[in-house]
């Protein structure tokens, strides 16, 4: 009884791969399309150019630019200021730097 519910699962799959319409082989000549088909493809091929003049011109994408801030180009063109560092007032309680385990 398996052996033929497994035959019935092979015929039911290799059904579909033998109902594929002809493939073309390495060198053969393609088949002439017909006036439909060619019109079809004019059609497609003009709506597609017209909605490529639809999308907008986008200006340069910087992908780091959030990483380095809006102004990045704005400071590598000036000099840079020297920085000064506040004194740091040290605090009579402090902790030490060692700790009990």
């Amino acid at each position: 009884m398996r052996k033929i519910a497994v035959a019935v699962m092979f015929a039911l799959i290799a059904g579909p791969a033998l109902a594929q319409d002809h493939v073309q082989m390495y060198g053969e000549e393609a088949k002439e399309k017909t006036a439909t088909q060619k019109a079809d493809e004019n059609r497609a091929e003009r709506a597609y150019q017209h909605s490529l003049s639809n999308v907008p011109d986008q200006k340069p994408v910087d992908p780091w630019g959030t990483a380095r801030g809006d102004d990045a180009s704005k400071r590598s063109a000036a000099p840079a200021k020297p920085t000064v560092k506040p004194a740091v007032k040290k605090s009579s309680k402090a902790k030490s730097g060692s700790t009990a385990d």
